[in-house]
């Protein structure tokens, strides 16, 4: 049940970036009347580098909770997560859509090293893949965005050697969901900034023997992305 309210939020997104209609398309005579630079920028099949770094302090219950039927609560064992991400990012289409959900959606594999400065265990690495939505008003540098991952990795589980409130095995799922600003410096490089809530646990996979508690931690995040290859023929060189 818990996997499964992970991945249906995925597959709307996922579903949502296969019915479009690009905007920025060479025959479009309003695009071509009044350019838009952002066009330069998210075009279908592009592709870019990506490495972020986040800071999560703040322990809050599981967001899906209410739906588990589990205790809407924190444990007493605090953690704090500092993941560094390293990710290719697939523009998948160009820019699309209506009024202010215009934009354009990104595929995102990532591998995921994670230092646990504060809790029970020390490391957790991942391969994630995630789903972006960038919201892309006509000429705006600073571009919206909204991004779920998620994925499987290895942690150093402490709860099978007797910590109270730590993870119950090594294997484990994370599930990664948040929202910021990407600020385009031109159509190779660009930053962003935001705030990202990170779920790690076993999926009751560790249960009976041992307790899956789980982690539930949110923070800021800050990136920096390289467009990979040669700019899209035909764009303007900027």
């Amino acid at each position: 049940m818990r996997r499964t309210l992970f991945l249906f939020p995925l597959l709307l997104l996922c579903g949502a970036s296969l019915r479009c209609h690009a905007y920025c398309k060479a025959t479009d005579t309003a695009v071509a009347q009044s350019h838009d630079f952002n066009c330069d920028i998210f075009y279908r099949n592009k592709t870019e580098f990506s490495y972020e770094v986040g800071y999560l302090p703040w322990n809050i219950p599981l967001i899906f909770d209410v739906f588990l039927g589990s205790p809407y609560t924190t444990w007493p064992l605090k953690y704090t997560l500092v993941p560094n991400i390293a990710s290719l990012r697939w523009q998948v289409d160009g820019i699309h859509g209506p009024g202010f959900l215009r934009g354009s959606t990104d595929f995102t594999f990532s591998l995921a090293i994670t230092a646990i400065p504060r809790g029970a265990e020390s490391h957790y690495e991942a391969f994630d893949f995630g789903i972006r939505r960038n919201f892309i008003p006509r000429n705006w540098r600073a571009i919206p965005y909204y991004e779920m991952r998620g994925g499987v990795g290895n942690i150093n589980a402490q709860g099978p050697h007797g910590v109270l409130y730590a993870q119950g095995q090594d294997l484990t799922f994370t599930y990664m969901m948040g929202s910021g600003v990407r600020y385009d410096f031109n159509p190779r490089f660009s930053a962003e900034a935001g705030a990202t809530y990170m779920h790690v646990s076993n999926a009751y996979l560790s249960q009976p023997k041992y307790e899956d508690f789980g982690i539930n931690v949110w923070g800021p995040i800050f990136g920096f992305n390289m467009r990979l290859g040669k700019a899209k023929s035909g764009l303007s060189k900027k």
